[in-house]
């Protein structure tokens, strides 16, 4: 029999990662992007408030994660560039209408309008993987795969705000439909 190897102390990172995570969504579920501050999802994850700062500098940072966490990669499957399209539209909308997800990214988004560094680390860390994968799926220029980001995701963003609930089908379709149109 070997002996065993002691257990480091605490959780695995990975593992308060998505606890953190999970609490992140389910704050902003529950109590709206404002009422999920630092403390309230330190305390709806069951962690100290130091371990989420430890990770993240910020609520912004840490909505950013949780989003790419979230997001995962786009699946960007199809036999032609509008099955592609196709695929992405549906990918995000049905991502936003997640319980949590797109109110998360439309308060950090707002937050982002009077905060350069959140800015920066929205362009970089959320945005541009996305960007890239867009790019070379499409062949598109970069101020076209852009334009196709801002117009989906500004899209499903103001329906959400303006109604508290995510584009229905019909309305995804129409949107993929005119989107798909404009980059034939």
């Amino acid at each position: 029999m070997q002996p065993s190897t002691p257990s480091p102390a605490g959780r695995p990172r990975s593992d308060v990662n998505a606890t953190v995570f999970a609490a992140t969504l389910r704050s902003v579920h529950e109590l709206g992007y404002a009422g999920a501050t630092m403390d309230r999802i330190a305390e709806a994850a069951g962690v100290a408030k130091t371990t989420l700062y430890r990770r993240w500098p910020s609520k912004g940072a840490l909505i950013v994660d949780c989003l790419l966490d979230a997001f995962g990669p786009v699946p960007l499957h199809g036999a032609s560039r509008d099955e592609v399209m196709s695929t992405a539209v549906h990918w995000i909308a049905g991502k936003i209408g997640e319980p949590g997800v797109g109110a998360a990214f439309a308060g950090v988004f707002s937050d982002a309008v009077s905060d350069a560094a959140l800015r920066t680390i929205l362009a970089t860390r959320l945005q541009e993987p996305y960007r890239l994968a867009l790019r070379e799926a499409l062949d598109e220029p970069d101020d076209r795969v852009l334009l196709f980001i801002d117009v989906v995701t500004g899209t499903l963003l103001h329906r959400m705000g303006m109604t508290g609930e995510p584009m229905t089908d019909a309305d995804v379709a129409a949107l993929t439909d005119m989107v798909v149109r404009t980059f034939r």
